[in-house]
């Protein structure tokens, strides 16, 4: 170990006699009654002493008024470098910062609140628009699939009716099972539409989430469609950060979880002008006789050469 290593741990004797000092420059720079009791010192380097003293204010429990004091080789006078609140070891900290997407909880959105979304948001993926849809010629197309499917289809050793156990597919019943109708009871035009007023009351149009949307829920990509005569104005939310996650909602329902809210128009772009080069339009270098507000009248004299 060096020697100037065994001077940097020994506190300086005039620094560390200067704890009036560094009280002064705490109390300077802290409110009135804040700077508490002296709680020791630590040698930061040769001639450099870092004094502490607690902190009374509220809200700072463990946390401790830290004043460096520090003098030039041969003087005597001892200077004030800086005064600081730092946290001591059992000092109340704040919580470590997290990002706000990962602050969010499900309910925390309000009215006139966006939410963004990821462009690669694992809760959603491109949809069908058409374009890519397959040629009515093409061998993938939905005529050439049902052909296939047609062809393909298993043989029988005679008609259905001659058959031991009639086929279930393509019944009536087998139909109104697949359409969720093979039930004792279902619901009535007038039970729909009490179901409709109750859904539309809670996330309909008319809510003040609603009226603050960027867009409905028609266009939104975590809409999950439902089935029945009221899928045509109704569906489920799927979006957890939605206050209507999980819930029926009307397909005019909107809130600011809105899958292409973050996605702006951008503003119309002005055509640039158009310049015809290969056009010249005349264009006289003196004005013509007859162009201004008087008339020009016949002057007899200019004929003679008399000005």
């Amino acid at each position: 170990m060096s020697a100037a290593t065994t001077r940097s741990r020994t506190p300086d004797r005039l620094c560390a006699e200067a704890v009036d000092l560094a009280r002064s420059a705490a109390e300077e720079a802290a409110a009135p009654g804040v700077v508490g009791e002296h709680e020791g010192m630590v040698s930061e380097g040769d001639r450099v002493v870092t004094h502490y003293f607690a902190c009374k204010e509220l809200g700072y429990r463990g946390w401790r008024w830290a004043v460096t004091v520090a003098r030039a080789s041969r003087a005597k006078i001892v200077t004030v470098d800086e005064a600081v609140l730092l946290p001591g070891p059992d000092a109340l900290l704040a919580p470590e910062w997290v990002p706000w997407s990962e602050r969010l909880r499900p309910g925390d959105m309000g009215p006139g609140d966006l939410l963004p979304t990821d462009a690669d948001d694992l809760r959603l993926e491109p949809g069908w628009t058409g374009e890519d849809e397959p040629p009515p010629n093409s061998a993938v197309s939905d005529e050439m699939a049902a052909l296939v499917e047609a062809e393909d289809a298993e043989v029988t050793a005679g008609p259905p009716a001659e058959l031991p156990a009639v086929p279930a597919r393509g019944t009536i019943s087998a139909v109104a099972e697949e359409l969720g109708l093979r039930r004792s009871r279902v619901l009535s035009r007038y039970g729909l539409h009490v179901a409709a007023d109750r859904w539309e009351e809670s996330f309909g149009p008319k809510t003040a989430m609603a009226q603050a949307a960027p867009a409905s829920c028609v266009s939104c990509g975590f809409l999950a469609r439902i089935g029945g005569s009221l899928g045509q104005a109704f569906g489920v939310c799927a979006n957890e950060f939605s206050p209507a996650d999980g819930r029926v909602v009307s397909l005019a329902y909107g809130c600011g979880g809105h899958s292409e809210a973050a996605v702006m128009p951008k503003p119309p772009r002005v055509a640039p002008p158009v310049i015809d080069e290969t056009r010249v339009d005349p264009f006289p270098l003196r004005p013509a006789a007859d162009s201004g507000s008087v008339s020009v009248a016949e002057d007899d004299a200019a004929d003679l050469g008399h000005s």
